[in-house]
């Protein structure tokens, strides 16, 4: 059994550790504001985008539409994007992602497809390539930039582009947490290329109005295209942000209730063997003045 000094190094290891996990948790709270305004404020813009583009598409088909929109027409070759965060501390909010990914990238496999993976973020790259191994082709790390914006979006972007327009990929799918809660995140797949009008974006309606385009349809859609890949990446990067906070701040709040629990346990184990040592010392002397 611990001794008296033993035990007391220990609670005083758990209270300093408590006090840690309780900045974490601050730390956590205080970012998580910000990125969450992020997160929302994307949406829009992410889902506007969306819908201009299907907007756009629905005046153009057959060979005329974009490679970026229709696709090479094959389902052989996949890209599989996986973001998840830099660091660790979260719970299960990166390897909730991981393992979305992991199942479809092994589905993929078992029918047969091509499949190249690109890890954004530490925690998706060391996973990923211990399970894949040669497939993860570029893994990039996000805490190279101070800020999160277009400059963490864009690189990614375009080597999705170069892979597509390379002929090393027919359809690549972005993998990210979606954020919802505090306690909620939702691994979530995005299939970029083709691309794909979310849900939640129809096209604008024009109350029967008839608009010409200047440049065509297919002009402007070259353009909108890339940037939009761009947007729906750094949107999804700022879900990925706004739930890294999120889960961290939870992980942090359960890890400080949990380290005051045991310092409370400890406590109360060192009182009773403290007294029960009390107890022995008092007998013994009591005991040696009897025998005097």
């Amino acid at each position: 059994m611990a001794s008296l000094k033993e035990m007391r190094n220990r609670i005083g290891s758990v209270k300093a550790t408590q006090k840690i996990t309780k900045a974490m948790q601050m730390v956590a709270a205080a970012k998580l504001k910000r990125a969450q305004e992020q997160a929302e404020n994307a949406r829009p813009y992410a889902t506007r985008m969306a819908s201009v583009i299907a907007n756009l598409a629905a005046g153009v088909s057959g060979d005329s539409a974009p490679k970026l929109l229709a696709g090479t027409g094959a389902d052989q070759r996949h890209l599989i994007v996986v973001a998840t965060a830099d660091k660790g501390l979260a719970g299960g909010f990166s390897s909730n992602v991981v393992r979305a990914a992991r199942d479809r990238i092994n589905s993929l496999i078992a029918q047969g497809k091509d499949v190249r993976v690109i890890a954004v973020g530490k925690k998706s790259r060391d996973p990923l390539t211990r399970l894949f191994g040669d497939k993860v082709v570029k893994t990039f790390e996000l805490s190279e930039h101070k800020v999160l914006g277009l400059a963490a979006a864009q690189p990614i972007a375009e080597l999705i582009a170069e892979s597509f327009e390379g002929g090393q990929a027919d359809v690549v799918t972005l993998f990210y947490s979606k954020f919802q809660s505090v306690i909620a995140q939702i691994p979530t797949a995005n299939q970029l290329i083709p691309a794909v009008v979310a849900g939640d974006a129809e096209p604008i309606d024009l109350n029967g109005a008839v608009y010409e385009y200047e440049p065509s349809e297919e002009e402007i859609l070259e353009t909108l295209l890339p940037r939009n890949l761009t947007t729906q990446i750094l949107a999804a990067l700022y879900e990925n942000q706004a739930g890294f906070f999120g889960a961290q701040m939870a992980a942090m709040d359960n890890a400080t209730r949990n380290a005051g629990d045991l310092i409370n346990s400890l406590t109360l184990q060192y009182n009773r063997k403290r007294q029960a040592q009390i107890t022995t010392e008092l007998i013994e002397i009591i005991a040696g003045a009897e025998a005097l």
